[in-house]
């Protein structure tokens, strides 16, 4: 089966919105070099304003996929390096606040405070809750430059999460949204009652990794397949390596790596990224955690 994400998460957003009434909808990310920051920030907009004060955009840096790709989609190589500035012209959209002289000065994205003004009515919110993204110091950095809650990445291999933390925590700037440090951090899960499934179903992740790095797209394949997959020394370690990164196994396991994980870390949220080769397995998994915390289905 193809990868839960989607190209598209304003899309998928929009959808949900239809579907939810008071959960929060993140998209996370979008990989803003591959996009106009004005596109996102109307893209943004109309979706907070279909479900007001429950929107969370995550911005990332990272192509996202491989070379060609990226290049299809960023028509330059030098798309990363302009990431600060454009995650501010991002910032100066949603907030309608570019100041005099500003070549955007008069250009407004649409839904957001301009219309409300415009309207001459209140704006329903503050917009989307903006959150950098990211797996690296760099990131770590702008989010606190920025004074925005910071995400960190786990489930994209051995990053140094305690470095990237501790820059965050330490070079934090107050914002008008934030007046001290928040963080989440997410984590590949694989959650079973028996340990040796969720083992293969993590693999299925470690595998459609692999199958990225080598440019056959990012794909879960059935356990069976995976295991019968002739690698080569090299794949079997980025396998193996993956596999033993993923939180995988019982449920009070998992809940024992992830407290684990909460006490080294500190986070104020942990997001569990499922990503075995059935649906029903994730959902069983989310299912046998949430019940393990006693935290209700509805």
């Amino acid at each position: 089966m193809g990868a839960t994400s989607v190209s598209s998460p304003p899309l998928m957003v929009a959808r949900l919105i239809a579907e939810t009434a008071r959960i929060r909808l993140g998209a996370g990310g979008v990989m803003l070099p591959n996009h106009a920051p004005l596109l996102i920030a109307e893209q943004f907009g109309m979706l907070e304003a279909l479900a007001p004060n429950r929107i969370d955009l995550g911005l990332g840096r990272a192509p996202g996929t491989d070379g060609a790709t990226a290049a299809a989609l960023r028509r330059g190589a030098n798309a990363n390096d302009g990431f600060p500035q454009q995650v501010l012209e991002l910032l100066g959209f949603l907030a309608d606040d570019f100041p005099p002289g500003h070549p955007y000065q008069n250009v407004h994205a649409v839904p957001g405070p301009w219309q409300a003004a415009q309207n001459r009515v209140p704006a329903e919110s503050s917009g989307p809750e903006i959150w950098v993204l990211g797996s690296s110091p760099y990131s770590a950095h702008l989010a606190a430059q920025l004074g925005r809650p910071y995400a960190f990445a786990l489930q994209f291999g051995d990053a140094d999460i305690d470095t990237a933390l501790r820059i965050y925590r330490d070079t934090f700037q107050p914002s008008d949204v934030l007046a001290e440090p928040r963080t989440l951090v997410s984590v590949p899960v694989a959650i079973s009652d028996d340990k040796a499934a969720a083992k293969r179903q993590a693999a299925t992740s470690a595998m459609a990794m692999l199958r990225m790095f080598k440019s056959e797209g990012y794909l879960l394949l059935p356990p069976d397949e995976v295991e019968a997959y002739p690698a080569t020394t090299q794949e079997r370690q980025i396998v193996d390596a993956y596999t033993s990164h993923s939180l995988h196994g019982t449920p009070a396991t998992v809940a024992d790596r992830l407290e684990a994980l909460h006490e080294r870390t500190g986070a104020d949220e942990i997001m569990l990224v499922v990503g075995g080769h059935s649906s029903a397995f994730d959902e069983c998994g989310i299912t046998l955690i949430a019940d393990h915390y006693n935290i209700p289905h509805a």
